[in-house]
């Protein structure tokens, strides 16, 4: 990870927000021969210690399942908005562009669980993202449907052990330079540069 101390949010909690807003993260670990890595929505939350708790599931004897129950020790990567940033835009142009973007890299190690826990998983994520009012609401499944789907697939828990991150936003560069950034990044038509736009100018009204 780029670790540079001016791009690392030092808030935890705002750490955590960013993890909760974008949840379809990443899980990679050692295979036999290569890395495996597979993409998943997890739920993110809290145990009584204060420890950060990823769940989920995924499918069983996938190589990243195999892999996984050999070596448990994961990285999940949590990545946000990203865009490129001309040089033009600075004070100072006569230099290399670069690109902004957000992510987080979550370590730890990863236990599979039991029928009963694979089923709170499925129902935690489904919970999260699809309610409990909608026609495909958890409880609402058949429960001949439920017990087909938990043979094929295992759920999970990742114990958090380290926490780090990139939150890369122009802060290297003058007030003047990222105004510029701001005002050219709003004037595209992609979502991502909107987002990255707003975080920088969250950070120069609190500086």
């Amino acid at each position: 990870m780029y670790k540079i101390p001016y791009y690392t949010e030092a808030d935890t909690e705002k750490v955590f927000a960013f993890m909760q807003a974008h949840p379809f993260a990443i899980i990679t670990g050692a295979g036999d021969h290569f890395p495996v890595a597979t993409h998943v929505p997890v739920a993110i939350s809290r145990d009584a210690a204060g420890k950060i708790i990823l769940s989920g599931h995924i499918m069983r004897k996938s190589d990243h399942h195999l892999a996984f129950e050999k070596n448990p020790e994961v990285l999940v990567i949590f990545n946000g908005p990203h865009c490129y940033v001309s040089a033009s835009w600075y004070t100072t142009p006569v230099m290399g562009s670069t690109w902004n973007y957000m992510t987080v890299h979550a370590k730890g190690k990863i236990r599979f669980t039991g029928e009963a826990g694979t089923r709170a998983a499925v129902r935690a994520v489904t919970e999260r993202f699809e309610g409990t009012a909608s026609v495909s609401a958890f409880d609402k499944l058949p429960d001949e449907y439920v017990d087909q789907m938990v043979k094929a697939i295992t759920g999970f828990h990742i114990e958090v052990e380290t926490l780090e991150n990139v939150f890369k936003l122009s802060q290297n560069r003058d007030k003047a330079s990222q105004e510029n950034i701001i005002a050219q990044l709003r004037a595209r038509a992609d979502e991502d540069s909107h987002s990255i736009a707003a975080e920088m100018e969250l950070r120069l009204l609190h500086s």
